[in-house]
């Protein structure tokens, strides 16, 4: 009977939780200005599952359902800035691909710079040893020509 009971139970949570999840949504309709904004902001946007692709590209459930958050964001009015300025709100940063320069992220604005400066440094160390490493050692004059001496005698 408890098997019974725990399998119905189960049973139950089971459809709820596919109803759930299988239901569709209402699409939002956007006019033709409101549908190119929609487009062109959903690239500068970073899938926050995948991480390596935009709003635009990425399958993940979570893209769909912030792309349908950001479809209702812009049918109400909300403008690019607003829509960045929510879903930076929402979950930092990291969910535009080109955050803001603030003192917060001057490393990561910097970081490409910055190592491209040591390897150059790093480059020129190495050969500036090569160089000294490669060149003869300087030749003392007067032992030379008293070797000459030498063997002219």
């Amino acid at each position: 009977m408890r098997y019974a009971l725990a399998t119905l139970l189960l049973a139950c949570a089971m459809s709820a939780v596919r109803a759930q999840v299988e239901t569709p949504r209402p699409p939002i309709p956007l006019d033709a200005r409101q549908e190119a904004q929609y487009k062109a902001l959903l690239p500068e946007l970073r899938c926050l599952v995948c991480q390596n692709e935009s709003l635009a590209d990425s399958q993940a459930p979570l893209a769909a359902d912030l792309r349908y958050e950001i479809r209702g964001l812009i049918a109400k009015g909300a403008s690019d800035a607003d829509v960045k300025r929510y879903l930076v709100a929402r979950y930092g940063e990291f969910v535009l691909y080109r955050p803001r320069l603030e003192t917060r992220t001057l490393l990561l604005w910097s970081g490409p710079f910055l190592l491209l400066l040591a390897a150059c440094a790093g480059v020129l160390s190495y050969a500036r040893r090569r160089a000294r490493a490669a060149a003869p050692p300087p030749v003392d004059e007067g032992a030379l020509r008293r070797l000459l001496e030498e063997r002219d005698r």
